[in-house]
């Protein structure tokens, strides 16, 4: 193989590989004088400006919710306005919907990244010894997409914060997307923490 077609391989895979979503939590806390849970009926309030994807969001990550055995309650069931909520009908729906949890998800924000990376090619195809010793190192750049969203659970009774979290997700799609595999990332970390439920 040449040069010139093995550094168009390598560049072609990489780009597969940075166009594929995925989140990891990058950072949590958890309140560790708070020894209630696990919760078992969370509402989930997915902040943003669209409804669209405030109900798409929601819709996905209590489905999440309920395939594990917590019964999930979707905010915008109980608070479908738009725009700023007043605390009282906050509280208010809260206290209707029967929860022992609330999960509140907002996007800090998405920025757009460079990453280079240096990758060895080899030089010449004459010969496995010649293959052997001709190798080069030539600069990947990479640019892609990085989603920060901040994830805080409260424990309703109390109106006290119990756990925080901080994702990102690289390169993230759509709402519909990108919830499922968000969704899984939280779950195992409360789960992980007592604050949920372990599936049965």
């Amino acid at each position: 193989m040449s040069r010139h077609a093995l550094c168009t391989t390598l560049a072609i895979v990489a780009s597969m590989l940075a166009a594929c979503a995925s989140t990891s939590l990058r950072d949590s806390w958890a309140d560790p004088q708070f020894t209630g849970g696990p919760f078992r009926k969370v509402m989930v309030l997915g902040i943003s400006a669209n409804p669209t994807n405030r109900r798409v969001f929601e819709d996905s990550f209590a489905a999440k919710l309920a395939a594990t055995g917590v019964e999930a309650i979707r905010s915008y069931e109980l608070l479908p306005q738009t725009g700023m909520i007043p605390k009282e009908d906050f509280d208010a729906a809260a206290r209707r919907s029967g929860a022992d949890g609330l999960l509140v998800v907002h996007v800090n924000r998405v920025d757009t990244r460079m990453q280079v990376t240096n990758v060895s090619v080899p030089v010449t195809n004459v010969g496995f010894y010649g293959f052997y010793r001709s190798w080069a190192t030539v600069p990947q750049i990479t640019q892609y997409d990085l989603a920060t969203v901040e994830t805080n659970l409260f424990d309703v009774k109390s109106d006290r914060l119990v756990w925080s979290g901080i994702t990102e997700t690289v390169n993230p799609t759509s709402v519909a997307g990108e919830t499922p595999g968000f969704a899984d990332v939280i779950i195992k970390a409360l789960t992980d923490r007592g604050l949920l439920p372990k599936s049965k």
